[in-house]
Formats: structure tokens, sequence, C-alpha cells
């Protein structure tokens, strides 16, 4: 089974239908995006002689030709390998060499890193520039017909942010990512004629992957002209489309919630919003469905395992009589079908309901490996299922709760304290903005709570105050030790709180205070 037999299908089948907007604007149907991956393929087969098996990147910012190189790859037997477009030149050199990209695919904005990256590079791999002469050329290749790629044949490998080291590649099988694609169908939503799903995420992670189910429903794929998250533009678009889905982090989503210009807006061309990729915190989820109304959808999901872990479905946001609403709203669901889930001990047995443990999971979604990396795989899969380095507990109904990281635990004292769990309690201060709490080095405790708090717009949450609401709430030894006001958090481009940097910032700050003469 062969990815690319998706489009191809869609071409063929729905081929007038337009499957990409820039904004408001018709770019292809159905049948030009085919014909267009079908050429591109034709031309990295025979003019630059890739074979297939052989790995192409894709460094490049939101836009049509993204969905084009991507469907060419498969086109052509080939495995994309989509790259964060913020990453340094010498970051992404290393993916290309990791992977053996004989090709990197860029876009203009990005040119200068594409070239800087694989200039750094042995072997060196050609790059070609989105609208170039040079992928011009390519497009004006005779098609191919898609590859009789096998099931198992990699497709996607999908590098780690590498927060904790170096990245490592989840290769994500033809029939990983066609699981997937049916998961969606069966557990997250619906899509039908005439749909669509707004890329205000980049595509290289999170968002590219809906795509997918979109084309195997033959709906559009709306890029904003932004390229980016843009709230004013969001709402400008779902006035204007509809049937709109939009993946987002919760920090997107609670921006949006926040945007003084939504007062007024028409949501009417908003279908679902799905969030995922951090913790949604229980106040901002009620705040979410307050504005926006019953359109959430939550799944938990990692690259070794896109969006198909668990999922909390649209009804469960929606359930509001339920007796354990509010528990179920703070959870990520349940496992979804066809997904063995087990909260384990270190030994993999599973813990009693209630308990906290490592999640682990089995199924048809799971990667295969990691990319030249055995060591790496031998230690996240194990007798079939894949470790997933995250805390979590399960209640009586199979609700997932996810505490942390493993890595975000913070021992104090012999106790173990999740971050997750001060910071719901902190949001809960009307005058606080976002929180994330780390564990910080002690002499005595071995670690110490500090939270990093932004305020909301004109406020100054007293400490006072906040540690009042900790001790009312939660057990003392939990609350932070130190209250740290900052004007924003260290996010990645998906949202996600970098907990490894405010670490960073403890530990120089402790460097700056231990060299102070006595």
């Amino acid at each position: 089974m062969n990815l690319a037999r998706l489009l191809d299908r869609a071409g063929r089948v729905a081929g007038g239908r337009v499957a990409v907007w820039r904004g408001t604007s018709p770019v292809a149907t159905h049948a030009e995006l085919a014909a267009q991956a079908a050429s591109l393929a034709g031309g990295l087969r025979t003019r630059l002689g890739l074979a297939p098996g052989e790995r192409v990147a894709l460094l490049m910012t939101n836009g049509p030709e993204t969905l084009t190189a991507l469907f060419a790859c498969w086109q052509a037997g080939l495995v994309a390998v989509p790259v964060n477009a913020k990453l340094h030149p010498r970051e992404v050199a290393f993916i290309l060499e990791n992977s053996g990209a004989r090709l990197l695919v860029t876009t203009h904005d990005l040119a200068g890193t594409a070239q800087d990256a694989a200039c750094g590079c042995a072997p060196q791999p050609e790059v070609v520039e989105a609208g170039s002469p040079a992928w011009r050329a390519l497009l004006g290749a005779t098609p191919v017909p898609p590859h009789p790629s096998k099931a198992s044949d990699p497709a996607w490998i999908f590098y780690t942010s590498g927060t904790t080291g170096r990245p490592k590649g989840a290769v994500l099988s033809h029939r990983n990512l066609l699981a997937m694609i049916q998961g969606y169908f069966t557990e997250v939503d619906s899509i039908a004629p005439g749909d669509a799903v707004l890329h205000a995420a980049p595509m290289s992670h999170g968002s590219g992957l809906y795509a997918l189910p979109h084309v195997a429903a033959m709906a559009g794929q709306i890029l904003p002209e932004s390229g980016g998250f843009d709230p004013d533009e969001i709402l400008r678009l779902l006035a204007h489309h509809r049937g709109v889905t939009i993946f987002a982090a919760p920090t997107m989503v609670g921006r949006l919630v926040r945007w003084p210009g939504k007062a007024g807006a028409d949501l009417s061309g908003l279908k679902t919003i799905v969030y995922g990729g951090g913790p949604m915190y229980l106040a901002d989820c009620q705040a979410a469905l307050r504005v926006l109304g019953p359109r959430l959808v939550q799944i938990y999901g990692q690259g070794e395992s896109p969006m198909t872990i668990s999922v909390l479905p649209r009804h469960c946001h929606a359930d509001t009589g339920h007796p354990r609403h509010l528990e179920r709203l703070a959870s990520v669901g349940f496992a979804q079908a066809g997904i063995d889930l087990r909260v384990a001990g270190p030994d993999g047995s599973p813990l009693p309901v209630g308990e906290t443990g490592e999640v682990i999971l089995r199924g048809p979604t799971v990667m295969e490996g990691y990319w030249r990396n055995p060591e790496a795989t031998a230690a996240s899969l194990r007798d079939g299922w894949l470790w997933t380095g995250d805390m979590g507990s399960l209640d009586e109904d199979g609700f997932l709760t996810l505490k942390d990281r493993s890595k975000d635990l913070i021992i104090s004292g012999g106790s173990n304290i999740y971050p997750r769990e001060v910071e719901e309690v902190l949001l809960l201060h009307p005058e606080v903005a976002e929180v994330s709490v780390v564990g910080r080095a002690h002499p005595d405790w071995g670690e110490e709570v500090v939270a990093f708090v932004v305020p909301a717009a004109g406020a100054s949450p007293p400490h006072e105050a906040l540690d009042a609401l900790c001790l009312e709430r939660i057990a003392r030894f939990k609350r932070p030790k130190e209250y740290l006001v900052v004007p924003a958090l260290p996010k990645n481009n998906y949202g996600k709180v970098l907990k490894t940097e405010l670490r960073r910032w403890l530990e120089a700050e402790a460097r700056d205070n231990n060299s102070k003469p006595a």
C-alpha cells in the first residue's frame, strides 16, 4: 500500500474539487495536485536518479509545494523526511547526514539555511528550491504511477525535537500512517466533501499528518497567507470556509480564546479543533468550551505513534452531566480502537487503577523503530510495547490522565511531585496567564519546586496568594519554593513549553551565584 494512491484516487474521483486553498483563493484541484505530484515524482526518479527507498528531506514553510513534494516522494517510492523549519543549520545538517538524504527540498525563505546545512554534510545532498527553474524542470518530467511500495516500507521519518540529546528519527511505514488515517475516521472526526483542514501549525510535524485523512476523504487543505497562526487571519478564514478543522497546540487554542478580535466573529465555518502536543489545563479547556462551543477533540500521540494513542472525543467534552466530567476533561481520554494501552511498572506489568506509572502501548500505528539507532529502538520497543516516557494513571473506566514526562518528574525529599498537578492549581489564580513548574537542584532535598509564572496583562500576582492557593489545594511539600515572574515561557514552534530551557536558566543562575565572591 503506497499512500500516494490516496491522492491519485482523489484526482480521479474528485478531480474538479478544490484540493488546496491559499487563504480564500483556490490554488489547485485534486486532479491538478495529483498531476503535479506524479510529474515531480518522475523528475525525482529520472532526472535526479533517486532510487526507491532513498530519503528526501523537506525543509519547507507551509505552502502548496509542501503537499506536492510530500506526495511526490511517496509516488516515486522515496522516504520523506520533513524537517522543523526553525532548526539551526547545524541541526538540519545532523538530520541530513543521519537520514542519508540525497535531496533537500526547500522554500525561498529557508534557502540560506538549506544551503548552509547541506554544505556541512558529507556527502552533500542536492538542494532544490520550490518555484526555482530546477523545480520547474522537475515538474516538467514525464509522470510516473505510484510506486508499488510494500506496507512495511518507510514513508516518513519523524525526527524528535532533540531536547534531551541528539534527535532520533522515528520510522513510520505506509502501514503505520494508513492505520493512523483509519483511526482518525473511527475515533476523531468525520470528513465530508467540501470540508478542509486549516494548517495553522507547521506541516513538517503535527499539522502535516492531518493532511493525510483529508486527502483520503478528498477534502481540502487551507494554507494561511501568513504561513502560520495569526488569530485575526484564522477568524477571517473561518468566516469564508465551511467544515474547517484546525489542529492546534493548547497554547494556540488559548490564544484564540483570549484574542480580543473574536468578539462577534463568525465561527460558523469552524467544525472541529483537534488539540494535542502538550497539556491542556482544565481551566483552559473549560474556557475554550465556553467560547468555541462543542467543537473540541483531544488526541494524545507521539512521533513514535502519531495522533493515535488515546482520544477524548467531542461527546465527552459536551457530557457535562457525567459525575466525573471535570476529571475526564483533565484526562487525555481513552485508548483508540486497535491500541493496547497500559500504565506499567518498571517490569512492564500493569499497575492498579489510580496508580502512576509509565504509559506503554502496542498497535498498528507504532513506529518500525528509530532510523539507524538500534540502541534507542531496543530501549523504546520492548516485547512489542512502545515505552512512551510519559507518566500517567488510568481510572476505572479506562480514561488516561497524564502526569508528566518521566524526565520532568521532580523528586524532593524522596517524594514524587508531578509538575502538571502544581501547574493546574496555579492557573486557577485569575492573575496567572501561563505557568511552568520545574525542579531545581537542592543540597538537602535533592530537588525543590520552582514555578515560572507569566502574569495576565497588567497583573502582578502576589507570591503569598499563590502560596496560599497551593496550600489550599495540594500537599505542602508540593508547593513551589520560588515563583519567578517572566514575560513569556520559551516554546518551540509547535507551542510546547521547553522545560529543558527553564532548567538551563536555573542552572545558569546557580553558576552565577556560586561565582560571586562571599
